[in-house]
């Protein structure tokens, strides 16, 4: 039981080190930078760190992987629904972390862009 309990504690903690992960992307351009785009990119950097959806949807991949964790491994002899819902957690977890991350980085260009900057990646 305190495997459980460390390893829940350590997704928690890798779920909020994630948090806002992608929001600081800088993206390269295509030319130098123009005047204003230090300060469009920290409003595009904010308008990204307050996505909290992705934060929801990285706790939500969690728990479905917990829950599939937990299934597969009350169905293997050999392994226990404990073992299977943390490996399943952490799995979703970091999958769902990922995602937000992405997602941060494209509303990070995509509002550059639309800003008039010429943003290649």
């Amino acid at each position: 039981m305190k495997i459980a309990k460390f390893a829940l504690c350590l997704l928690l903690v890798l779920v909020a080190a994630c948090d806002d992960s992608g929001a600081d992307y800088g993206p390269i351009l295509d030319g130098p930078p123009t005047p204003a785009f230090r300060a469009d990119l920290a409003a595009c950097q904010s308008l990204a760190r307050n996505q909290r959806q992705f934060d929801q949807e990285t706790a939500g991949a969690a728990v479905l992987g917990a829950g599939a964790g937990a299934l597969l491994g009350a169905a293997d002899d050999d392994a226990e629904a404990a073992g299977g819902a943390i490996v399943g957690a952490l799995a979703g977890g970091v999958a769902g972390a990922v995602t937000a991350r992405e997602r941060r980085e494209a509303i990070v260009v995509e509002c550059v862009r639309g800003r008039g900057h010429r943003v290649v990646g």
